[in-house]
């Protein structure tokens, strides 16, 4: 999947959504979404890429644990067929949950 399609994938949750992270001052108020590229697992043959996978992080943060809304991105990567994993953490000085997606496109 491309940039442009990733991020018209979280546009379907109805919530903001910004590659890494909002420009300065420019940050929603939660719930919002960023997502990133952090890495890839390329396939090789010919000594060249024969296949790129990416790994996207997809992040939620909430003020408060919402596992309604939650639900509502999961659905959203079902109905793209993503596979996914989860994890969670409070950011204490954000005052904000993190809900962490990770899976390969």
């Amino acid at each position: 999947m491309t940039h442009e399609e990733i991020l018209a994938m979280l546009k379907e949750t109805g919530l903001s959504a910004a590659y890494d992270h909002f420009a300065e001052g420019e940050s929603p108020e939660p719930p919002f979404i960023c997502f990133l590229f952090p890495e890839s697992d390329n396939f090789s043959a010919d000594n060249s890429v024969y296949a790129q996978f990416l790994t996207l992080n997809v992040e939620l943060y909430t003020d408060e644990k919402d596992p309604e809304l939650e639900d509502t991105v999961e659905a959203v990567f079902a109905d793209h067929e993503l596979f996914w994993n989860k994890s969670e953490v409070w950011i204490e000085s954000e005052k904000m949950y993190e809900v962490l997606y990770q899976m390969t496109v």
